[in-house]
């Protein structure tokens, strides 16, 4: 079932939430993304870094500014009630290697309470 949440500037699903959010922490405009979309008490969580905003805050930024051509392309993204997955490729540099990444997030109304981040290089055998 679809539903469609209120934000400032109209209604996106929890889908397009979850996308525009990590679209614009991918192309380093993450402070945009917390300011939209963040819970006041919003959690990261990574098996290598701290968990938190200012975490997800700075990884975002750091890794824009030595890739710039930065993309994200989700290639499924999947809804189960205050659960979203979005399963996506990145490239950090138009020529060089692809990424598979996996994002949960929850959600706590309309906002982002909690995400958690994996991924992997794709090798040529995968």
């Amino acid at each position: 079932m679809l539903f469609l949440l209120p934000i400032p500037f109209g209604f996106m699903s929890k889908k397009q939430i979850a996308e525009d959010f990590l679209g614009k922490c991918a192309s380093g405009n993450s402070h945009e993304a917390f300011k939209l979309y963040a819970s006041p008490d919003f959690k990261f969580n990574n098996a290598y870094f701290k968990s938190g905003t200012e975490t997800l805050t700075v990884i975002t930024i750091e890794n824009t500014m030595p890739n710039p051509v930065r993309s994200l392309k989700p290639l499924y993204v999947v809804e189960e009630e205050n659960f979203i997955a979005v399963h996506s490729q990145v490239k950090l540099q138009n020529d060089g290697p692809a990424y598979t990444v996996m994002h949960m997030l929850r959600f706590e109304g309309n906002k982002i309470a909690e995400v958690w981040g994996f991924g992997k290089q794709l090798t040529a055998d995968s």
